[in-house]
């Protein structure tokens, strides 16, 4: 019998339509001789959808028309077992009823990637592909990440958060940051991906804007300090906290100070990219151009980081080196990455369906180990529970 999926992707994010490309690019890869796979597209107001329509890419040319003929569902747990039903429910005519063994969620960003999805997936008791609630919401946090990483020996830079409140007094701000940090600077919105509201700043006019462009993405804000002489490269992973392995190393190219959301989306795309490649048409170098020290070092510093970040699935790892110095640093780490890097594991003979293939067990055997877990025990306080007597007092 085959393993029935539920290919999750697009929802409430500025990284929806990046989302959408993966999604269908996995849709399209799943090996259909073990996985009958159903996409479900998330709406922008993070509305399930399931249809004939939903695992085409042309059809998002008009989504409005695609919402028409496709089915709004919800996930409902009846007797452990797991369905996408219609919502609301038709009083007359055949109810859509798909019965999902596994989740399989290919988005980004917040209110998708940072733990909520996999939350909603968590209550409703379905296995879902990819890091568990904490991994996904550390994982998007940078400043959070960071602390992380840095308790676990990985190399990070070091950095200022800001809150809402520390944006009303901009000039105070701006001192602290040119006081502990300097120029130049990255201003990053603390849980976003995609480069989106990245930006570099090199004197206090350009870090003013900065701070202005990524308090438009997020209402915490991350200052660390810009490496002047910057390679980047990065790494996937494959695996859980307990064992996990290296792809091979890329160095992605770009057109500014950093690699930017147009470098990774647009211009590959209008420069050659074949329709809805996503990350997969970016202009890269695989494998980078490194000594094999420093690619061991990479990867190895990849495999130690997801795993004290807790990950399970494939992450891809954004890397640092400060030409200055040969020093690297960990940059950021992209709990689902874009085409969930399949291209950084294809030139060490991993094809993209097994790596999905791998993904799905990676899944179930962390179901299998939280159900060996003890949730609950017999106990009989509610026997003996009272609200009476003195308030505040415990049972």
């Amino acid at each position: 019998m085959k393993t029935r999926v539920a290919m999750l992707f697009g929802g409430k994010s500025v990284e929806h339509e990046v989302s959408v490309i993966s999604g269908i690019q996995a849709f399209l890869a799943m090996d259909r001789d073990k996985y009958e796979v159903t996409p479900v597209y998330l709406t922008k107001k993070n509305e399930m959808y399931v249809g004939e329509g939903i695992g085409d890419i042309d059809s998002y040319k008009d989504i409005p028309g695609l919402l028409k003929k496709s089915t709004r569902v919800i996930m409902v747990n009846e007797d452990d077992r797991v369905y996408l039903t219609s919502f609301p429910p038709k009083k007359f005519g055949k109810n859509v009823e798909i019965e999902v063994d596994v989740a399989f969620p290919v988005v980004h960003g917040t209110n998708v990637e940072d733990g909520a999805l996999q939350g909603y997936l968590k209550t409703l008791g379905i296995p879902f592909v990819g890091c568990d609630v904490t991994a996904s919401a550390v994982g998007m946090d940078k400043f959070i990440m960071k602390t992380v990483l840095k308790e676990a020996g990985i190399p990070v830079l070091d950095a200022c958060v800001f809150t809402l409140s520390d944006y009303a007094a901009m000039d105070t701000m701006a001192d602290e940051i040119e006081k502990k940090l300097g120029y130049p600077v990255i201003v990053k919105p603390v849980n976003l991906g995609s480069s989106v509201g990245i930006s570099v700043a090199k004197n206090r006019s350009e870090l003013i804007s900065s701070i202005d462009d990524a308090y438009r993405y997020a209402t915490r804000v991350l200052v660390e300090h810009a490496i002047t002489s910057l390679r980047e490269i990065n790494c996937s992973v494959l695996g859980d906290e307990n064992e996990a392995e290296a792809s091979e190393c890329e160095e992605p190219m770009h057109t500014e100070d950093i690699l930017s959301y147009e470098d990774k989306y647009v211009s590959n795309a209008k420069g050659g990219g074949t329709k809805g490649s996503g990350m997969a048409s970016i202009a890269r170098q695989i494998p980078a151009n490194l000594s094999p020290e420093k690619r061991e070092e990479v990867r190895d510093m990849a495999v130690r980081s997801f795993k004290a970040l807790g990950c399970n699935g494939v992450a891809r790892i954004d890397f640092m080196i400060d030409e200055d110095n040969d020093k690297l640093y960990f940059n950021e780490i992209n709990t689902i990455p874009g085409s969930l890097a399949f291209y950084l594991w294809e030139p060490l003979g991993v094809p993209y369906k097994e790596l999905l293939d791998r993904m799905i067990e990676l899944a179930l055997k962390r179901k299998r180990s939280e159900d060996g877990l003890t949730f609950t025990f017999d106990s009989n306080i509610l026997d003996s529970a009272s609200f009476g007597g003195s308030k505040g007092s415990k049972l």
